[in-house]
């Protein structure tokens, strides 16, 4: 869940070259101009990156790295209750500190010689076309700041905690990793905005919120409720339906609040089956085909 409707705080770059993120009223760091000035900076680090480069330093303070430590060790928790084994197993292969924010170039170099995927950063919004379409080459868009320290278990927009613990963790996975790839290639093929939207509700309803059955439980693999504190308590509890690309496809959701619809796969050879052949072949057409199949 991310509660601000921006999902993004808008990024701003003045002619004298400054960057300015402007956070809303009701952000949790709006009234901190330390916090204000530090996000500013990180910004700026994403908009003067050169591909190529090694992803810049970003400074975080002590209450940050401990922001990061509680953070990560609760979820750690409730990961061994709620997560899929193949995220666990993921989990491990990765080997992310736990007793402080690792720097992007820290989460690339120990996840490619895994699975081949590297961060770049991100001031803010990116694209849709260009966030999902260089997941095909191996790249994730990641954002660097971090939560505001006074609300450790809430972020009104996605966060380095949200970005990594929810999804570098899952892209050590081969499997996952390869999923990745082809929503990627799918959003590189597909041409009109109604395709492209097509894909990345089929994206939001299982990378981002999927869940799974595994030994009768059902479990959770989608990296937004992973990487949510309040969500990974609530998933079981919501309109749990079957996985069903045109239902994907065309359902609206809110993400100002809990996923109150969630889509669960039987096992992770039907989400391979399903999803990833979509992705892997899906087309304007077949997509047009798919929405007026009754």
């Amino acid at each position: 869940m991310f509660e601000e409707a921006q999902y993004f705080a808008p990024v701003a770059k003045r002619e004298d070259g400054s960057v300015t993120v402007e956070l809303a009223s009701s952000h949790p760091g709006f009234a901190d101009a330390v916090y204000r000035e530090r996000r500013n900076a990180i910004a700026a680090l994403a908009l003067n990156y050169q591909p190529g480069d090694p992803v810049p330093h970003a400074e975080y303070t002590e209450e940050e790295h401990q922001v990061w430590a509680l953070v990560s060790r609760e979820l750690a928790a409730k990961h061994q209750r709620y997560a899929i084994r193949e995220f666990l197993d993921a989990t491990e292969r990765l080997g992310l500190p736990k007793d402080h924010i690792p720097q992007l170039q820290e989460v690339s170099d120990r996840l490619y010689p895994l699975t081949g995927f590297r961060y770049i950063p991100a001031a803010g919004l990116v694209p849709l076309r260009e966030f999902y379409g260089v997941l095909a080459d191996g790249y994730f868009h990641s954002t660097q700041y971090i939560r505001h320290h006074s609300v450790p278990f809430y972020t009104p927009e996605p966060d380095i905690i949200h970005e990594v613990i929810g999804h570098a963790n899952t892209l050590a996975s081969d499997r996952f990793a390869e999923l990745y790839r082809v929503a990627g290639g799918a959003a590189r093929r597909v041409e009109s905005e109604d395709a492209l939207q097509f894909v990345s509700k089929v994206f939001w309803f299982t990378l981002e919120f999927g869940v799974m059955r595994e030994a009768s439980e059902l479990k959770a693999y989608g990296a937004g409720i992973l990487s949510s504190y309040g969500e990974i308590e609530e998933f079981r509890g919501m309109d749990i339906r079957p996985l069903d690309l045109k239902a994907m496809g065309t359902t609206e959701y809110d993400i100002t609040k809990y996923q109150d619809v969630l889509f669960e796969a039987m096992s992770f050879d039907q989400l391979e089956d399903v999803v990833g052949s979509f992705w892997a072949t899906c087309d304007d057409d077949s997509i047009a085909r798919l929405l007026a199949d009754g």
